[in-house]
């Protein structure tokens, strides 16, 4: 960044920096639609190879798990052949639900887009040593977004859907989901996974803030591991192999979050030992 647009920064008055959020909104929504209608020219992709797949008995989680459970001769790894039966019961429901899905497919798709112009805009507000590794802070945002969005459908989803759509209270009431109750699930597990995964950027901001330090997490370690078994047990089949598949990658998260707040954490100890001297 050149020093003349560094004390353009510094002059823009409240009016200006409202404008300059107002381009950065505008370029994000625009990046939103534009890939929003990709995905709604693409139904049959997005809903049968995508959406609706995880509820098929040939989807490569539900054809894995069955190998590895005959492998392991383990018979409750293997998913119950759902081929749920999704019904419409509104008479502009499947329509309703294509803009939604196009939409939500358009917002996920353009995700490393807008949160580079969010960052565009806060970086006149950092620090140089801030503003430097702003670029590496999108991309790693990004690439944790997606890795959560992943691991949530290719494994939290299958498991979600085996468990929901075979739930029964008595023999005598018959599943039927709805396509809106169906959509709502799956876009729900995604979007939360996704942005679970978003923890060590959370953790480093809460860090650099004093809101929350290295000893706190280590010392709550536990009962964040008997949460993320329970959450595991709710949603997989009852066998330790599931909850175990599920449980490790979030745990790992959170001993990742730890590490990233335990490196802030010393470089502020060192900046106050610093100051100090001084």
């Amino acid at each position: 960044m050149s020093k003349k647009e560094k004390v353009r920064e510094k002059e823009m008055s409240f009016w200006e920096h409202l404008e300059e959020l107002r381009w950065h909104i505008v370029r994000s929504v625009l990046a939103v639609l534009v890939l929003s209608v990709i995905a709604f020219l693409n139904r049959h992709f997005v809903f049968d190879y995508l959406l609706l797949a995880p509820s098929k008995s040939d989807f490569f989680t539900n054809r894995m798990l069955c190998a590895l459970g005959e492998y392991l001769s383990i018979d409750s790894i293997c998913l119950q052949a759902l081929d749920l039966q999704i019904i419409n019961i509104n008479m502009s429901g499947q329509f309703l639900t294509h803009m939604y899905i196009s939409f939500i497919a358009g917002l996920i798709m353009a995700f490393p887009f807008v949160l580079n112009e969010a960052w565009r805009f806060i970086r006149p507000a950092l620090n140089p040593g801030e503003a430097k590794h702003s670029g590496g802070a999108v991309i790693v945002s990004s690439l944790l977004f997606f890795i959560g969005v992943l691991f949530s459908y290719f494994v939290i989803v299958p498991l979600t859907i085996n468990f929901f759509g075979t739930y029964q209270v008595s023999q005598a009431v018959t599943n039927q989901i709805s396509l809106q109750s169906y959509i709502s699930t799956v876009v729900s597990v995604v979007f939360a996974v996704g942005v679970v995964f978003e923890l060590p950027i959370i953790i480093y901001f809460l860090t650099k803030v004093g809101l929350i330090s290295p000893s706190f997490m280590r010392k709550n370690r536990k009962y964040m591991l008997v949460i993320l078994l329970t959450i595991s047990a709710i949603i997989t089949p009852p066998d330790v192999f599931s909850q175990i598949l599920v449980c490790i990658p979030l745990m790992g998260l959170y001993e990742l979050s730890i590490l990233v707040s335990s490196r802030i954490y010393r470089k502020q100890q060192r900046k106050e030992k610093e100051l100090s001297k001084i």
